[in-house]
């Protein structure tokens, strides 16, 4: 059975390139019939906070990636990778090096000196010394010293990589925490991993992991390096192009769908959609169709998609999702029109559930026009037929047709053309020039608040 896993480090919040490898990964799963397992590689205590696992799991929940296993942490399976490591110590595939942090230090420098890539130079590999008194030893892998570490990626082809270009990396530390490369391996080997998908950063510890693997005696997965994320101008992705945590495109308004569907398209394609469900990226998805090139972020795109899946969302799920923006901007939900009907009217217009927040407003409370759209708007030519119009408002039969015909024949009583009431009404209502259909918006709004905003502004015009 093919199982994949997501293994974030909870040093931060989930960000975009995260965000697409935990998509590829849960994708892959499902569409083979698979397991998507969630890890989480805790290992750094400096850096790893419960804050940013919960950001994690939040993240992953309104995305809708389910796990089927997990999440498991790291830090609850020191034993394990103790045990790992005594085996390798035992055939003779590990040793305990008894280096300080100086010594160390001290060795680099003279092989910077030298021009020489700075490594372990190996001088525990066979030593017979005698270890420091007093010294707690890390382990180290005995990496293989000659012959070359080759593998067929996923998505990158054939990769060869010469085992004298790497060196006896540290496996656990004198504390007992595994480093990253022998920590994932262990995993990897004990929840029967088969596809290793992740961002191409990591395809230098992929020769080392390899050793790893058959130090342990294990078959290799599959391994899948996803391209790089670079913003519009080429650059890696980074917060100034719009690569912001996962939950404040939440916060900002958007769809899951249209983040999830946008996630997608950053290093795959099935043919030129560029639209698509959850489901049909279930069905379409493999990693034949993933780039080797790298994917440019582009935040214009995304809010057009977002747009599209919100013309199409339920106006009763959209409501939901929009009342919180609406509260916050300090609106009574409870003081106007039911807010599926003003979604319903609103959605075409807006880029965000933000946006159709802010466009609903007007809705719930009088918004007072500005001077500068009283000044321009509101004239003596007009004042009679609005007042005529909201005389006719008091005794109608309060719907879009009736409200329509009423505005039609104050225009044709009064002589004027239909700009001539239609904007200076709508500023009247709204307080702004930019609404819906006159007549659907004076209908969700209601007689009474009409009357009385009209009321309140009648005073304003001049005479």
């Amino acid at each position: 059975m093919i199982r994949t896993r997501f293994a974030p480090s909870p040093t931060g919040y989930l960000h975009i390139g995260g965000a697409r490898t935990a998509l590829f990964c849960w994708a892959y799963a499902r569409n083979r019939g698979g397991k998507f397992i969630l890890r989480i590689e805790d290992t750094d205590r400096e850096r790893s906070t419960q804050q940013s696992v919960q950001a994690i799991l939040d993240s992953l929940r309104w995305l809708g990636l389910d796990c089927d296993e997990g999440p498991y942490y790291q830090l609850q399976r020191l034993a394990r990778y103790r045990e790992a490591a005594e085996q390798l110590l035992k055939e003779g595939k590990a040793y305990r090096c008894y280096c300080s942090r100086e010594e160390l230090e001290a060795m680099r420098e003279a092989q910077r000196a030298r021009g020489e890539k700075p490594r372990y130079d190996g001088r525990w590999r066979d030593s017979t010394e005698q270890p420091p008194a007093g010294a707690t030893p890390v382990i180290r892998f005995k990496n293989p010293l000659a012959g070359d570490v080759a593998w067929h990626d996923a998505v990158k082809g054939p990769i060869v990589v010469a085992n004298d270009e790497l060196d006896d990396l540290v496996i656990l530390r004198a504390d007992g925490v595994p480093t990253y490369n022998f920590g994932v391996v262990v995993d990897d080997i004990d929840m029967s991993i088969t596809h290793v998908i992740r961002g191409d950063d990591h395809v230098n510890n992929t020769p080392r992991q390899i050793n790893i693997y058959h130090a342990l005696g294990a078959p290799l997965p599959t391994f899948a390096h996803l391209p790089m994320i670079l913003g519009a101008d080429g650059e890696r992705l980074s917060k100034r192009h719009g690569a912001v945590s996962v939950m404040q495109y939440c916060d900002d308004g958007y769809l899951p769908e249209a983040l999830l569907n946008y996630l997608a398209r950053l290093g795959w394609s099935h043919g030129d959609e560029e639209k698509f469900s959850g489901e049909q990226l279930v069905a379409w998805f493999d990693l034949a169709h993933v780039s080797k090139s790298p994917a440019r972020f582009d935040p214009g795109k995304l809010a057009w998609l977002n747009q599209q899946y919100l013309k199409e969302a339920a106006s009763d799920r959209l409501a939901a999702l929009t009342q919180p923006f609406i509260e916050a901007d300090g609106c009574n939900i409870a003081s106007g029109p039911p807010l599926a009907g003003v979604v319903a009217l609103l959605k075409d217009r807006a880029g965000t559930l933000r946006e159709l927040a802010g466009a609903s407003a007007i809705f719930y409370r009088p918004l007072q026009p500005s001077e500068a759209l009283r000044r321009q708007h509101y004239t003596a030519e007009a004042r009679p037929a609005l007042a005529d119009l909201h005389d006719r408002f008091k005794a109608l039969v309060w719907n879009r047709a009736a409200i329509n015909d009423s505005i039609r024949e104050a225009v044709a009583a009064h002589g004027l053309k239909l700009p001539k009431i239609a904007m200076p009404l709508r500023v009247m209502i709204t307080g702004q020039t930019q609404t819906p259909s006159i007549d659907a918006t004076l209908e969700l709004i209601g007689r009474d608040q009409v009357l009385a905003r009209m009321f309140a502004q009648l005073k304003h015009f001049p005479e």
